[in-house]
């Protein structure tokens, strides 16, 4: 197959890769980098600073994370996005688009206009509000799945194909010689059960540190109500982690605690953590069996009441098995491939004839991208 020419479309919240919080936005970070390096020319429209080795297109001066939630950036990104990729498709020529956004999806009837197929990956739940709206989509676009769970809860949508999450395992550091703390990883939101991992140390007499994003205010309600009223001395509450104290959490922590009260669509911080070394105590929902070997690189537990023994026996997870599990199932080049294929079975495998100066090839994935400098903390006093 001759390589393709991609449209990537990040959401406009978060720069790509995320200098903190932000799961899709390191997810399309690492698929622009393999689909570069496998000589397909790519072009990410998004907003902020340019972070990858493919074409940058910023429809945004600046990311809008301080306005996560709000309708207005989705609708107007959708907009700026249509008009990015009907400039790029006249001048350059493009073979498909690919969205990552949840309104973006809607441009997807324009572009076929164009001769242009579009996949959207489904981050997100399927929840009372996304199901009608992939549902009504129907044939418009073609979705992918990020876990097998996700795609047997709604059968019946456009479903092109299913690519797990993966993430660059030389970016995180292992670490077989742990600290006496649990670590809860994500954000302040019920469905996480940030409240489930702190009664959970308290009952095992395990330290918890939190370092969760706490901006929205939905994420500071919760915490407020739900979170700070059972913090002890103990505890500690990191903060949102910036890329390089993630790392060090992560790959010191004795577990992560991953009490998920929701069909978690994939859960990156549990594939983050067992490339650390360190296994991963969960709630059994969405793709947490598909993620973690139960029993190897994590203890899935049924109910709430069984974390804390879990937490006591995570103690003789090997450290070692835990790395293998993710070197051999959610790397970066499994990512590439998958989407890869899809592409060219979306697109019709016709091959796709131009000069040779389109095509970049690249024979290995480009080297490490640094990481991040630290972002702002939210702390239980802010």
């Amino acid at each position: 197959m001759e390589p393709l020419r991609i449209a990537l479309v990040a959401p406009p919240y978060f720069d790509v890769p995320p200098q903190a919080y932000g799961g899709t936005e390191a997810v399309v970070a690492d698929l622009a980098d393999a689909l570069v390096a496998r000589g397909h020319r790519v072009t990410l429209i998004g907003a902020g600073k340019p972070g990858t080795a493919a074409d940058f297109i910023p429809v945004w001066d600046d990311i809008q994370s301080d306005r996560l939630g709000e309708p207005y950036p989705e609708v107007m990104h959708t907009l700026k996005t249509r008009r990015a990729v009907e400039e790029l498709a006249k001048s350059h020529g493009l073979d498909i688009v690919h969205e990552h956004t949840m309104a973006g999806p809607l441009n997807a009837a324009v572009y076929a206009q164009l001769g242009l197929p579009t996949v959207v990956t489904v981050h997100g739940p399927l929840d009372d509000d996304l199901l009608p709206f992939y549902q009504t989509l129907g044939g418009d676009a073609g979705l992918i799945a990020i876990s097998d769970r996700q795609r047997e809860l709604a059968p019946d949508l456009n479903w092109v194909g299913r690519v797990h999450n993966a993430l660059r395992l030389e970016d995180w550091p292992f670490q077989p010689e742990k600290q006496d703390y649990a670590l809860f990883l994500g954000r302040y939101a019920p469905y996480k059960g940030a409240h489930l991992a702190l009664e959970a140390a308290h009952r095992a007499g395990v330290p918890l540190v939190l370092a969760a994003k706490c901006e929205e205010p939905s994420e500071k309600a919760y915490f407020e109500e739900q979170v700070a009223p059972l913090l002890t001395d103990t505890d500690t509450v990191f903060g949102e982690a910036d890329a390089t104290s993630k790392r060090r959490l992560l790959a010191n922590a004795r577990c992560v605690l991953f009490p998920v009260q929701w069909e978690e669509p994939f859960g990156m911080v549990m594939i983050e953590a067992m490339a650390c070394g360190t296994p991963v105590v969960a709630l059994r929902g969405g793709a947490v069996p598909e993620v973690i070997d139960d029993g190897v690189t994590g203890i899935i537990c049924d109910h709430p009441d069984e974390l804390p023994a879990a937490i006591e026996a995570s103690s003789g997870i090997d450290p070692a098995a835990c790395r293998h599990r993710v070197a051999s199932n959610f790397t970066v080049a499994q990512l590439g491939s998958g989407y890869e294929q899809i592409y060219y079975e979306v697109a019709g495998g016709r091959p796709v004839r131009r000069a040779a100066s389109w095509v970049r090839l690249r024979t290995a994935l480009p080297p490490s991208r640094p990481i991040a400098q630290p972002a702002t903390r939210f702390t239980a006093s802010a």
